[in-house]
Parts: C-alpha cells; structure tokens; sequence
C-alpha cells in the first residue's frame, strides 16, 4: 500500500507543488530557492525514508519567511493527506537523536490536535541563506496541520543543532508508519487462538 499526497499552493507571494510518498525509499527533488531549506527536506525524505518532490517559486527577493511557511503548510496537508485514517500508523512516539555535537529529544502525536514545543535559541542569525527564526516558523506551520509534540534541541555546536532537530521529527514520523496495526493485530488473534 502506497500511501502519496500531491498538494499545491497558489498565493501572491508563492507558488508551491508538492509530491509525497511516505511509503517510499528516501528519495528527492526539492528546489526552493534556499540552500540550506533544499537541504533540510532532503534530510526529511532521506531520514524518514519518504519520497518527495518540492518545487516552490517564492518571494525570495524580499526574505525566504514566505517559502519556508508556505512550504510547512503544504507539507503538513501532504502529510495529513497520505496518513489518511492512520492505518497502520502509530500515533505517538518519541526517537532522540544524537547528531555530532547535538543531541535532539522528539516527541510526535499524530493526534489532529495542533501543538508545537520548540524549546531551543539559535545562536546564530542564519544557516547559508536561511534565517534561523523561520526553522520554527516552519514546524509551527507543519503542525499547524494535524500532529503536535515537544522538540527540544540541546546542542554544542550550532551547525547540527537544527539539522538533528529535523532529522529527529523525520526520523519519528517514519518509525510511526513501521507498525503495520492490522497485519500485527490478525498476528496477535493468530497466535491467542493458538493458546
């Protein structure tokens, strides 16, 4: 069962399509116009073992806050979107990711009730092109769409501390379709009869 979302935006200040397979092999093709924002979905798709392409044409002249918002929106509604009814999905967990010099405690609830616990302060402005105070405008705006839990981010160096941030959600969401609930459930039934 391939579970794929196909999402696009259309606003004054950005043109976004996006292709999601959360069932896929880590594979992508991301272009939007930031560096290092290119970089983090790559660490999604490649983390979380998903499939995506992302194309997003964007204000950029001006800042990137509307591409990178707008992104999170439209793959929060992909997200959603190729979850479906969650089968086979676990709706809570947490993975905590130890990256060079930065260790990442995530925990994610699949849960329709939006929350985000970003419990972290940049030290620096930027990342490449990237302003830092949009990493969590970007997860604001993921979560905004349907699953919520804390992130919270202790790091010595501040190159990884926000790529492990975001490998650690990734990295959970992927675990969260692992457990196939039906197959593991007539699994269980099999076995008690056999008792």
């Amino acid at each position: 069962m391939e579970r794929l979302a196909n999402i696009t935006r259309d606003t004054k200040e950005t043109q976004i399509s996006l292709e999601l397979n959360i069932d896929g092999e880590g594979n992508a093709s991301i272009d939007t116009g930031i560096g290092f924002f290119n970089h983090m979905l790559e660490a999604f798709t490649k983390h979380g073992l998903f499939d995506m392409n992302c194309k997003c044409d964007g204000d950029i002249e001006v800042d990137g806050h509307h591409s990178v918002e707008d992104t999170g929106i439209v793959l929060g509604e992909a997200i959603r979107k190729a979850v479906g009814d969650k089968t086979g999905i676990k709706r809570f967990g947490n993975f905590i990711l130890p990256m060079d010099d930065a260790l990442v405690l995530c925990a994610v609830d699949l849960c329709n009730r939006p929350y985000l616990g970003f419990d972290y302060k940049f030290e620096s402005e930027r990342i490449g092109e990237l302003d830092t105070e949009l990493i969590k405008e970007f997860f604001q705006a993921v979560h905004d769409i349907g699953y919520d839990g804390p992130l919270v981010i202790e790091s010595f160096d501040p190159k990884f501390e926000e790529l492990a941030g975001n490998c650690a959600i990734w990295r959970k969401l992927a675990e969260s379709g692992e457990d196939l609930a039906i197959q593991g459930l007539a699994n269980l039934k099999a076995i008690a009869a056999e008792m």
